[in-house]
This record gives C-alpha cells, structure tokens and sequence, in this order.
C-alpha cells in the first residue's frame, strides 16, 4: 500500500517543514523532514522507499541539483518540486531533471496529496501518465501553428515580453495564444499548462 512509503519533505522553511509534515501525517504517511538538500542527501542512501516534496529554491544545493543527484544515483525516491510563482522555467529544469511532477504555490492540499499517492504508486503513475500522455497530445493537435510557437516559448519559462519581442507581435497577442492554448486543452492554470506539455512529449 502507498502510504506504507514514507515521504521526505525538504525545505528550508521551517513553517513549511512544519505544516507539510502535519498534512501528511493525518492523512496516514509516514513522514520526515530535512532543512536541507545537502542534509537530506547525507542519509538519502541509508532512507526507506518513498517521495521526496523539495522547494526549488533553498541556500545551498537547490531542488534541481538534488533531483538530479538523486536520478544519478538511482535511488527508489520520486521527487515532487514545489515552486514559487514564476519559477515556470525552474520547474521545467526540474522535472526534465527527473522530477516526477511539480506544483506551484499556493497550491490546494488535496493537490498535493494527490501528487504524493501518485508519487508512491508506480504502477498508477506508469499507467496514468501513459493515459496523459496520449490525452494531451491529442489536446495539442488541435493547436495552430502560431500557438505551437507560442507553447514551446512558454515551456522555457520566457515570459509574454519576451516571447513577444522573439516572433515579432505583441505582448496583448501572446497572452491571446496564450488564453486559446488554455481553453483547447483544458488547462486551468500557467504551470498546469506546461505541465501538460511535458507529458506530453513537446
């Protein structure tokens, strides 16, 4: 059973640590928590299975550097990364790192613990992220052309500015692409967006 996992919850924050570990706790995971990605790695080896919940950004070593560290060494944990608003093209460094998903805060806590069973159960996350997949490369054929254009800015993390300035119309027309991306594919959000582009293979 999933919850027989324990998750590892790296943060600097110790508000965070504190109110993550609490959440987890009364939904049944076992859980610790680790102040740092340079403290969490010194026992990461001798640590249970489970799901790692790491911020990007922390002093020292930071959430990208302990993904990648982590997929290097080919331990059993899945890697959540939790990010602040704007850190789009962070998230993305992440996950092509080898992080399995990632989440923007402020986020819903049924979010999260839906990120964590998904996490823990590789079987469901294999199978469910096959059924993404396929659902959203269906989603993002029916984009234009110009809207592809758009999407793979928008992926790296450029912000309407730039991707304005890049292909040579406006920001006001970007955030247009933007809004017509949304409403094609069904994504609620920005992050949710290129989260799906990424599983999608784009």
């Amino acid at each position: 059973m999933a919850n027989s996992s324990e998750v590892y919850v790296v943060d600097d924050d110790e508000a965070i640590r504190r109110s993550l570990s609490f959440l987890l706790r009364t939904t049944g995971h076992a859980v610790r928590t680790f102040e740092s990605a340079e403290a969490f790695l010194a026992e990461a080896r001798d640590l249970a299975p489970g799901c790692v919940i790491s911020d990007v950004r922390m002093p020292g070593m930071d959430g990208i550097e302990l993904v990648g560290r982590l997929t290097g060494d080919r331990l059993p944990l899945s890697v959540i990364v939790i990010t602040g608003h704007g850190d789009i093209a962070l998230a993305v460094e992440a996950m092509k790192a080898g992080a399995v998903d990632f989440l923007e805060k402020p986020f819903k806590e049924d979010v999260l613990l839906a990120a964590v069973r998904k996490a823990l159960d590789t079987e469901v996350r294999t199978k469910e992220d096959e059924a993404g997949r396929q659902r959203y490369q269906a989603a993002f054929a029916g984009l234009s052309r110009r809207e592809r254009e758009v999407l793979e800015q928008v992926v790296v993390g450029k912000t309407s500015k730039i991707i304005a300035y890049d292909l040579g119309i406006s920001p006001r027309t970007v955030e247009v692409y933007r809004a017509g991306m949304m409403m094609k594919t069904g994504a609620k959000s920005l992050s949710e967006l290129v989260r799906m582009a990424l599983m999608a293979g784009l």
